[in-house]
């Protein structure tokens, strides 16, 4: 028996992001974090320089398009959460939001392993690609709605 591939589609996406995240906020609940303060956080963890809150919320904002008001209530739950620290305008990483992020990256490793295991790196390329393409026109279209 020969079966089709379903063709990628704006649904066949919106699955796979879905299952992926779920299986990602079902790890950071363990955690006691949410998928955006996950996003948040590492967003200042894995900087090369010193980010103010401005840059973090345009980061997060630019990759999850979510509202600023809510980003900069997340960065407050992250200060009062001692994951992060502000130091004259500056969002610094605390060594328990260094630990946390590194922990939460080792329980999900194995589980991306597992999801993307097997997978040949001709098709990894290959959705690569169309997943870029598709990330560029959306953010072009979403461009040209907002302007």
């Amino acid at each position: 028996m020969t079966t089709t591939a379903p063709a990628a589609d704006a649904r066949m996406l919106g699955l796979a992001h879905y299952a992926a995240r779920g299986v990602l906020e079902h790890v950071l609940a363990r955690h006691g974090l949410t998928f955006l303060q996950q996003v948040a956080l590492r967003a200042v963890v894995t900087a090369d320089a010193a980010r103010t809150p401005d840059d973090v919320v345009s980061e997060v904002r630019g990759s999850l398009k979510a509202d600023p008001v809510d980003i900069r209530a997340t960065l407050d739950e992250l200060r009062a959460k001692q994951l992060l620290a502000a130091d004259g305008g500056y969002l610094h990483p605390t060594d328990a939001g260094r630990e946390l992020l590194a922990a939460v990256g080792a329980e999900t490793a194995p589980i991306s392993a597992g999801i993307w295991g097997g997978i040949s790196a001709e098709d990894l390329a290959a959705a690569g690609r169309v997943l870029a393409l598709v990330t560029d026109r959306a953010n072009a279209k979403l461009a040209e709605l907002t302007a």
